[in-house]
């Protein structure tokens, strides 16, 4: 018995009940799905199925699509396939996907034009594209507070991969939004593990600068930091010059500076989300343990590795105690707390700013520079600087309607 295969569109104003009603029809007369996708936008209803019947029995399912989509209200559109055209879009199915998020305070036209172009540029077929944030009021309302975030998921092998990468980060510079650029394997799928730096990342200041504040030499402490952190000098160097000029200081003002620490935009945010769906997060910091153990404290954090500020007669030294936490290290620790966790390295994320969290940021499986220095956000291949610290959970595929749910 000869078989047919035909592809049906469903349009119009969606309702409960049409996807149950049409697939229905399909199934008493014994037809095969062999590919659905459905979308809902502003209440208009897109579905396609493609379905595989007999000849004799194609006439009669058709016949009932077309009453039943009059019932309803729905228009439907169908397509004969070929099966040549069918075995080579089974072909397809074993290239390489992509996942590619954008994501800012809000999103525009000119912005997924200029990626869809990319993506067509090097080749590539836009499978799916769908939102991650909420429902955008017309209302201006606070900027901050607004997110919006887009994901395509793309399918082929990029022409020039690297060069892709790069086109879409100068893009994201250009069009200020953010942007990241995944494969779609089993591994972006159950990360488990995620490193974040602390100062500038975690907390809106640099905790050094803070204490060097209370101690009379703020400007000397920032012209050093700020020369380490665009990679200007080595940051052992940099790191004991600062830590020198800190002797003297009482101990005491650590306690007040934590207690007042400027929480990233986020973060909290962020912090409930990843502790609920069960991962482990860990602090690796250039900064000082102190203030990295306050926001273990605070957020139920797993690790926190610092360095610790030597204290005699409850005074700073000017020294510190053990090794220095530098970018090496840093990389070291997040390969050491794969291991202790036993999570493959590509199931790792690792988030910060400066030009010592480089190495992290291209070890982990997935590294993201946020509100980073431009040395930085030249190296990684995902960066956010346009919103908050939860823009980590759109780059891992969270919806809006699941974090708030």
């Amino acid at each position: 018995m000869q078989s047919e295969l035909i592809l049906i569109n469903i349009s119009g104003h969606d309702k409960p009940g049409v996807t149950s009603a049409l697939t229905g029809i399909l199934g008493r007369h014994g037809a095969q799905v062999l590919d659905i996708g459905q979308a809902d936008i502003h209440h208009t209803l897109s579905l396609g199925i493609l379905f595989k019947t007999t000849s004799e029995s194609s006439g009669e399912i058709m016949k009932e699509l077309f009453f039943k989509a009059t019932e309803m209200g729905v228009e439907i559109r169908y397509t004969p396939i070929s099966e040549p055209d069918y075995m080579d879009w089974v072909s397809r199915q074993g290239k390489n996907r992509y996942i590619i998020t954008i994501l800012g305070r809000e999103t525009t036209a000119k912005q997924i034009s200029a990626v869809a172009g990319i993506i067509a540029e090097q080749g590539l077929n836009i499978d799916a594209i769908k939102r991650l944030t909420g429902r955008i009021p017309l209302t201006e309302g606070e900027t901050e507070s607004r997110k919006s975030c887009i994901e395509f998921s793309v399918r082929g092998t990029p022409s020039d991969k690297e060069s892709m990468q790069s086109s879409l980060m100068k893009l994201s510079n250009e069009l200020g939004f953010d942007i990241s650029m995944q494969e779609d394997n089993i591994y972006r799928r159950c990360r488990r593990l995620i490193c974040f730096d602390m100062d500038s990342t975690l907390i809106e200041t640099e905790c050094i600068d803070q204490l060097a504040e209370r101690a009379g030499v703020g400007d000397k402490v920032r012209a050093i930091t700020e020369s380490a952190m665009r990679g200007e000098i080595d940051f052992k160097e940099s790191f004991t010059q600062r830590v020198a000029l800190l002797k003297g200081l009482d101990a005491s003002v650590m306690k007040e500076i934590a207690e007042s620490l400027p929480i990233t935009e986020g973060v909290d945010r962020l912090m409930t989300v990843l502790k609920r769906t069960g991962y482990k997060i860990a602090v690796l910091s250039g900064g000082f343990t102190y203030f990295g153990n306050y926001l273990k404290s605070l957020y139920g954090i797993d690790y926190v590795y610092a360095n610790e500020l030597e204290v005699e007669d409850g005074k700073l030294t000017g020294r510190y105690v053990g090794d220095i936490v530098d970018g090496k290290r840093k990389a070291e620790l997040l390969r050491l707390l794969a291991q202790v966790e036993n999570v493959n390295i590509a199931q790792t994320i690792a988030v910060g700013d400066g030009a010592n969290d480089l190495p992290m940021l291209l070890t982990a499986g997935l590294g993201i520079a946020f509100h980073a220095k431009p040395k930085v956000k030249a190296t990684a291949q995902q960066s956010i600087s346009t919103i908050g610290l939860d823009g980590v959970l759109y780059f891992l595929g969270f919806k809006d309607s699941f974090i708030e749910g």
